[in-house]
């Protein structure tokens, strides 16, 4: 009898095949997890260290490297220490991640002394990775008040070959121990830290020099008795940008005062000369005869024309003599900013007046004159556009809000009231700004 015929052959070998198919979809969702995951971790580390590159002040940069590195790997906790100059101890450890308890149980105890295992990170800059600080062989254990802490993820920051610090992570919010993956993205982030600190340093190092550059330029303001005066210059915030503002304060003979304010368009060293020269010319020109401030503008202008290629300049000129009951302001402006009148009672008055041309224009258009009687107590401030100036807000909403808080610090002393001009200004900060003031003696 012949045997019976398989009617489907090879179907006996499908559930196999079934098998290994599913095996290898399998694998392959797998490959494309970990793909996906890779990429987003990328896009990650790339986005940080966008982030920590547009930083510019290095308290920020620290505190930004650290967040980020949180946000990377999924920590808990973090902090950097930053090292002494000897590399043996810290000087400054910046936390993230605490809460508010937490932090307050902290508040007495005062910088990690280098000991545990942050002591051997210090000791050793590899990549470490504990999956259990407190059998570690370093560990020490931890301040009173310290939160239990069990995993930890460090790495050395170098800035030009040198560790600068090191950076610590702890306790991955899904209560997984720190991997090989992780310690790869947070090397790759201090890498990239390293260049940002430098990067912070140099530009620290440039802006101390432009501001120190840019005031060599500025005069000490000389004794104006009766008068006080006091002036203030404030560098812009990007470095490297020597700006073209000046003040000036001159005794002329008669007992008058002359007080000068400018700003030279452009932030470059072309544009910090054109200012010195300026600025030197214009003393001259105060000197020669009791010209009225905008006669003085107008043979300033045409000087210019005649011996130099000097960009758009904009300024105001005063002079301020005796009249009784008090004193005469006269002055004359070339497209600046007007100056503010602040009276005893702590009204604040914006000196508007026909402008006149920024000088570089037209060296052959009269320039106006404007005149005001100052009575004792009275505060006048002069300024450059950088104090006002924001793209989100028109020159005038600027200027009321220049004269509320001009109203707010009046009664201060002349210093502290130009300072405090400086420090809560209305403006951006991208431009440099100076201010003048001058307060004529009480009653």
């Amino acid at each position: 009898m012949a045997a019976e015929q398989d009617p489907f052959p090879g179907q006996a070998h499908l559930p196999e095949l079934h098998v290994r198919l599913r095996s290898e979809l399998g694998r392959i969702d797998e490959q494309l997890r970990a793909l996906l995951d890779a990429m987003d971790r990328m896009q990650g580390l790339l986005d940080a260290v966008v982030a920590i590159s547009r930083e510019v002040e290095l308290p920020a940069v620290l505190h930004r490297i650290v967040t980020t590195a949180m946000d990377l790997v999924g920590a808990h906790y973090g902090a950097l220490g930053v090292l002494n100059e000897t590399g043996e101890h810290l000087e400054q450890f910046i936390t993230a991640g605490l809460s508010e308890h937490e932090r307050a149980d902290l508040a007495g105890t005062g910088l990690p002394t280098g000991r545990g295992v942050l002591g051997h990170l210090i000791s050793h800059p590899e990549p470490l990775r504990i999956s259990d600080i407190p059998a570690h062989a370093a560990s020490v254990g931890f301040p009173s008040g310290h939160p239990h802490l069990r995993t930890l993820l460090g790495v050395a920051i170098s800035v030009r070959g040198e560790i600068y610090g090191d950076l610590y992570l702890s306790e991955r919010r899904d209560g997984q121990p720190f991997d090989v993956h992780d310690e790869n993205v947070v090397r790759a982030l201090a890498s990239a830290a390293g260049i940002a600190i430098e990067n912070v340093r140099l530009f620290e190092q440039v802006r101390v020099g432009a501001e120190q550059f840019q005031r060599l330029l500025l005069p000490t303001l000389p004794d104006l008795r009766p008068f006080t005066a006091a002036a203030v210059y404030r560098p812009a915030a990007e470095p490297s940008k020597l700006g073209g503002d000046w003040y000036d304060a001159i005794p002329l003979p008669d007992d008058v005062v002359a007080i000068v304010i400018g700003d030279v368009v452009g932030h470059d060293l072309h544009a910090a000369a054109t200012m010195a020269s300026t600025r030197n010319m214009l003393r001259a020109l105060l000197f020669d005869g009791g010209s009225s401030p905008g006669a003085v503008l107008t043979r300033l202008d045409r000087t210019l024309q005649a011996l130099t290629h000097n960009p758009l300049t904009t300024t105001a000129l005063a002079r301020i003599e005796r009249e009784a009951p008090g004193w005469r302001l006269r002055w004359s402006t070339a497209g600046h900013v007007p100056p503010l009148l602040i009276t005893p009672e702590r009204r604040v008055e914006i000196l508007t007046a026909e402008p006149g041309l920024p000088l570089g224009v037209d060296p052959g258009e009269p320039r106006p004159d404007h005149s005001r009687l100052l009575f004792p107590g009275t505060t006048l401030v002069f300024f450059t556009d950088g104090l006002i100036e924001h793209p989100s807000h028109s020159l005038d909403e600027s200027l009321d809000e220049l004269t509320e808080l001009a109203a707010v610090h009046s009664t201060l002393p002349l210093r502290d009231f130009v300072c405090a001009l400086a420090d809560h200004h209305p403006s951006d900060g991208h431009d440099d700004m100076a201010i003048l003031a001058l307060r004529t003696p009480p009653a």
